[in-house]
């Protein structure tokens, strides 16, 4: 479809991303985004709508009379926004708010991977009559307590320390009246991107996140602090194992839904010693940063896949992926994971770098322009550093030399991006 007008839904570096991508797409002709970020409104118009305002965003996408809306954030998914542009036939990249429950209610997913046979860890719901420190008894350290809410990556806590364990778990059931206790599964971790619909399935490049906020995967969790792909850890043989006992059944449950699943599956994988994947967890959108190390790697039309897996066509699709490596660094502001510093200057972020095979550039994330034309930060993640490149260790030294470019004072970075595979 030549010409499409399509609006993305968030405002962080996956938005970007995605945006940079769309912006490649012979498909597409012009890119609106909602709230959109400072990078975003380089490549589009930026509106003044919130990402998690469903009805707003249904109006925006009408008034634009939109070929596709793609949807970022999980919280308008669990919504309903896709449900709620379908029923004015506008195509939404995004599932359902009942395929959305994936990622809304750990607990829904927990029973679906039961209920299909899914490799997965054990998990105990725990309420407020259940006897904590027998729960805990039953598996041994680290504990995995999750709440079961949407929490953006943060309603998690994995500690070898019992009295945190049992104070997060207190803390959760007085909140949410219940928590979710889960078995601790040991090996590396990996993330499989699945376009999925009714019709079929297409995984992307395998890539492998960085969750601690320090080197070494130390310190508190954070939303990512960098990413690259392929992931080593996903050789052929897992990636074939994890296509047959994970995706397989899952994309069967949900392309046999009444309204069936149409858009991305992140599946969180956990690879043991013995090359065996089991689910660590499911989202229902694009991970933030696997987005910004897997679009790069896309080398056919972008606009075409979305839309494809939007209207319930992605078999007929054939994707073109690049043997390249990509790596991505955050660059997160002072104080991030916790409380974060905001409205300081950035210097440096339009460096680019084109060597041969080899590029990085800019995806920005919290950021925005002040009525001077400044770049401000205004998030905890404010931009990533990202190169292509014919092999990991020059992709790794690419986003780095873009990173040593960039200023914004307080701010910090692991500098230990793809340490696995190196």
């Amino acid at each position: 479809m030549a010409g499409m007008k399509v609006l993305i839904v968030g405002a962080g570096g996956r938005e970007h991303a995605l945006a940079i991508g769309l912006s490649e797409s012979p498909s597409v002709e012009s890119i609106h985004t909602c709230p959109g970020n400072a990078g975003t409104s380089m490549l589009g118009i930026n509106h003044n709508v919130s990402a998690t305002d469903v009805d707003a965003i249904v109006k925006l996408a009408t008034k634009l009379s939109v070929d596709l809306v793609v949807v970022g954030p999980e919280a308008p998914l669990v919504s309903g926004l896709s449900d709620s542009l379908r029923d004015r036939g506008i195509p939404s990249f995004g599932p359902h708010s009942e395929g959305a429950e994936l990622e809304g209610s750990k607990l829904h997913a927990k029973q679906v991977m039961e209920e299909l046979g899914i490799p997965t860890g054990g998990v105990q719901i725990l309420k407020s009559d259940s006897d904590i420190d027998a729960a805990l008894s039953r598996y041994s350290s680290p504990w995995v307590i999750k709440r079961d809410v949407l929490a953006a990556g943060k309603g998690v806590v994995v500690t070898e320390d019992v009295d945190e364990a049992s104070s997060f778990i207190q803390d959760s059931i007085s909140t949410d009246g219940f928590v979710l206790l889960e078995e601790f599964l040991s090996g590396e971790e990996a993330s499989m991107l699945v376009i999925m619909d009714e019709s079929g399935f297409i995984c992307l490049p395998p890539s492998q996140d960085h969750k601690r906020v320090g080197e070494g995967d130390t310190g508190p969790n954070t939303g990512g602090m960098g990413a690259y792909a392929p992931a080593p850890v996903i050789t052929e043989s897992v990636r074939q194992r994890a296509i047959k006992e994970i995706v397989n059944p899952m994309h069967h449950h949900l392309r046999n839904q009444a309204i069936p699943y149409r858009g991305v599956l992140y599946v969180g994988l956990m690879i043991d010693d013995e090359g065996a994947p089991s689910v660590v967890e499911y989202n229902v959108r694009f991970g933030d940063p696997e987005t910004q190390v897997t679009i790069p790697l896309i080398e056919s039309d972008l606009g075409e896949m979305l839309l494809a897996a939007a209207e319930g066509r992605i078999e007929s699709y054939q994707p073109i992926f690049s043997d390249k490596s990509a790596v991505t660094v955050v660059l997160a502001s002072e104080g991030y994971p916790g409380p974060s510093k905001t409205g300081r200057e950035i210097t440096g972020e339009n460096t680019r770098i084109e060597e041969g095979e080899i590029s990085a550039f800019v995806h920005q994330a919290g950021t925005h322009r002040d009525e001077e034309g400044k770049l401000l930060s205004s998030g905890g993640r404010v931009l990533s550093a990202t190169a292509l490149a014919p092999d990991l260790p020059s992709a790794v030294g690419a986003a780095y030399a873009i990173i040593h470019e960039i200023t914004l004072d307080g701010s910090h970075y692991r500098r230990d991006i793809a340490y696995r595979a190196l």
